[in-house]
């Protein structure tokens, strides 16, 4: 099948934080591709490799980087689809800085942003399988079962203090 969602990363050493975000996706049965591309050492290839998904089925970005963190805004300002941001966690700011370059967009170009760490990592999965079921009636029902699948999952839990 053909990849609706592109998985971008502004460096290669980015791609083991990813994996939850692929895993996620083959879950619910999405094909993607993923790909290294930088907003900085990249430009035109990122552009080109954008403009050339949308026309071959990408319906979702998501772009993951670090520190400038100028994947996803690149990404957005080239495409109109939904683009969601992953900011990667630094240890300079522990990913401040790449949350900060990531949500802090101009009025006309919005990425999604989720948090830094594993769960935004997830879900930037679960938010592009959230979008892409808007016109799936299959995949809104199997994003309804995992919801219920967890809700059983936390009532099952017991405590004792």
């Amino acid at each position: 099948m053909k990849p609706i969602v592109a998985i971008l990363m502004g460096s290669d050493s980015d791609a083991e934080a990813l994996k939850p975000c692929g895993e996620v996706l083959r879950d619910f049965g999405i094909p993607f591709v993923a790909r290294v591309l930088s907003a900085h050492r990249t430009p035109k290839e990122t552009v080109a490799f954008v403009e050339s998904s949308e026309k071959s089925g990408v319906r979702v970005f998501i772009c993951a980087a670090g520190g400038a963190a100028h994947l996803a805004g690149v990404v957005a300002a080239h495409t109109e689809l939904p683009v969601i941001g992953i900011p990667i966690e630094t240890t300079s700011f522990k990913g401040m800085d790449s949350l900060l370059s990531t949500v802090q967009m101009p009025a006309g170009t919005p990425v999604a942003t989720v948090a830094v760490g594993a769960g935004g990592v997830r879900n930037a999965a679960f938010m592009a399988a959230r979008i892409l079921a808007l016109q799936n009636p299959a995949l809104l029902n199997k994003l309804r079962d995992y919801k219920k699948k967890t809700i059983n999952k936390v009532l099952k839990k017991e405590v004792s203090l």
